[in-house]
């Protein structure tokens, strides 16, 4: 399995892949990853010109670390080929599928990864995957997408074009998206793949965006779409582990490890009743710490 499959992903920020500006330098931001976009923010007769500017930008930019995602053109669109193959030959690490609504979508996506890899030299396998659910349907076959492939690293809502096909509108409130959201963190978790919100359109109201990632923290969500780098910082903080829980994860495990050989099985740590259901949730909160570079212990 690729290893960056269960990488940190808190936030993916979306930059127009035709913009040699907003494509240079992303890295100095420091979001977890970025979204190369050559789907709705490049105009019909600029799709040449997109894929130009990214392939020699996957060619010669260093990007510190920080994965690049190429959302290509749909499956209902004669470019999506041609992206597959640009992006692939000029090193991205994944390939984000719009308006994904079933695990044959995935699949047909995959096998053109597969062969734009063996053409261009690339590790069989290298190349990850990630769908984009912005329908009804597509909600409703969640877990199908899920488990349609071993590239698959991840799925996404899309809540302007899902709110669309819903026959609602985005409030701001989160209760159109509520269904969809929980349907899919349900499903991602199920097949063992993370799943990531959408973005918040609104730049002027940092205060709802805060709410909001606190609201799809709260319900499991891996992390979030973004649209600037106003917005990187209130994700990380959200979905970095503080101290406190990162001391308490410490204690469970510690105290699970002692306890279970010593053949007890329910104690208390700070005044609370633990048992062995609570290890993987404190050892995950230890590896997202690590991961989030906030650990300071020895586990």
């Amino acid at each position: 399995m690729n290893p960056n499959k269960k990488r940190l992903r808190r936030t993916m920020m979306f930059l127009n892949a035709q913009k040699p500006g907003l494509i240079k330098d992303p890295y100095i931001y420091k979001p977890d990853s970025i979204m190369l976009d050559l789907e709705d923010a490049v105009a019909e007769n600029q799709k040449d010109a997109a894929r130009f500017s990214l392939y020699h930008a996957l060619k010669t930019i260093n990007y510190r670390g920080c994965e690049r995602v190429v959302r290509i053109n749909g499956l209902d669109t004669p470019y999506w080929k041609e992206d597959i193959r640009c992006a692939v030959a000029g090193g991205c690490d994944a390939i984000r599928i719009p308006k994904t609504e079933s695990a044959q979508d995935v699949k047909v996506i995959e096998a053109e990864v597969v062969q734009a890899e063996k053409d261009f030299g690339r590790e069989e396998g290298s190349v990850l995957i990630m769908a984009a659910i912005e329908s009804a349907r597509g909600v409703m076959r969640a877990l199908d997408i899920c488990e349609s492939s071993e590239r698959l690293f991840g799925i996404a809502l899309s809540g302007g074009d899902y709110t669309k096909d819903l026959q609602t509108h985005i409030t701001g409130t989160g209760i159109e998206l509520m269904g969809a959201r929980q349907n899919m963190v349900i499903a991602a978790r199920a097949a063992g793949v993370q799943c990531f919100d959408t973005v918040y359109t609104d730049l002027d109201d940092m205060d709802g965006f805060r709410q909001d990632v606190e609201n799809i923290h709260l319900m499991g969500f891996d992390g979030k779409s973004i649209i600037n780098p106003r917005q990187i910082n209130i994700v990380h903080e959200i979905f970095t582990p503080k101290q406190k829980d990162i001391i308490f994860a410490e204690k469970v495990v510690r105290e699970i490890d002692t306890k279970k050989a010593q053949g007890i099985g329910v104690f208390t740590v700070d005044g609370k009743m633990i048992d062995i259901a609570f290890y993987d949730g404190a050892k995950r909160t230890i590896e997202l710490a690590k991961a989030s570079g906030v650990y300071k212990g020895d586990l």
